[in-house]
């Protein structure tokens, strides 16, 4: 299927997350080049391609930490293109970066709670960790009087998706969320995603690099060179696409 279709197909249904004709620069250099592609209700969409053609430029102009010059992003149905990356946050919009940036000096469980300041109207009254935490990365309830910098990576990387899904979001942002990560962890990952999906109805954006992960997600977008260059099912993902876009 060609892009153009993806996207028509995908305004036509209900989107969280609709990106139209967006164009980034870093200075005099234009890295987001009239970027078109929907996130629909409740499904993972996956972005694909090789380092550096603007994958996490992508995700940043969608939470909000990077301006664009021209073009549009709607979260459920509202223009969010102008305001601040904490205004997104608290209408639904979870971001875990690339690096994961935990707060290494704190404890896993004051790690955890920072994360509801993301969520509406959190106030300070209500500060204990819904056991659907636990249900998802069970590994982290044993762990909470640690300090964050002491977790192994995939644990860091369960903690700061744990985080971004104490604000209750309706659209979850992840950066690589497999990068540097051993595979027995990879897939508990992937795993816990799929189970938030199913679980809670939230709907995913990722960048990611491994094929089975890949795999996993409804649709897939290819980058080149600041550009989405090919779209569609991950069911088809060809041969063709993969050696392209994700070979290394």
């Amino acid at each position: 299927m060609n892009h153009s279709a993806v996207a028509s197909k995908a305004a036509s249904t209900n989107s969280m997350l609709q990106v139209s004709g967006l164009n980034v620069y870093y200075g005099e250099s234009h890295i987001l080049r009239n970027v078109d592609l929907s996130v629909p209700e409740g499904e993972m969409v996956c972005l694909i391609g090789r380092n550096g053609v603007g994958k996490t430029t992508l995700l940043k102009a969608v939470v909000g930490l990077l301006p664009s010059q021209s073009g549009t992003i709607a979260f459920a149905g509202k223009p969010v293109t102008d305001i601040s990356p904490d205004a997104r946050a608290r209408l639904g919009i979870g971001y875990v970066p690339q690096g994961r940036e935990i707060i290494p000096r704190v404890t896993v469980k004051e790690n955890l709670l920072l994360g509801l300041e993301a969520s509406q109207g959190s106030g300070k009254g209500k500060q204990s960790i819904p056991e659907e935490i636990f249900t998802l990365f069970p590994v982290l309830k044993s762990m909470l009087s640690r300090m964050g910098g002491d977790l192994s990576g995939g644990q860091q990387q369960q903690l700061a998706i744990a985080r971004a899904l104490m604000g209750r979001p309706q659209l979850l942002v992840l950066d690589e969320p497999t990068e540097g990560i051993q595979p027995s962890i990879v897939m508990e990952i992937e795993a816990a995603i799929r189970r938030i999906i199913e679980t809670t109805g939230v709907s995913v954006l990722l960048v990611e690099q491994h094929l089975h992960f890949v795999r996993q997600a409804d649709q897939y977008y290819a980058m080149q060179k600041g550009g989405i260059v090919a779209s569609g099912s991950t069911s088809e993902l060809s041969q063709e696409v993969i050696q392209r876009f994700l070979a290394v």
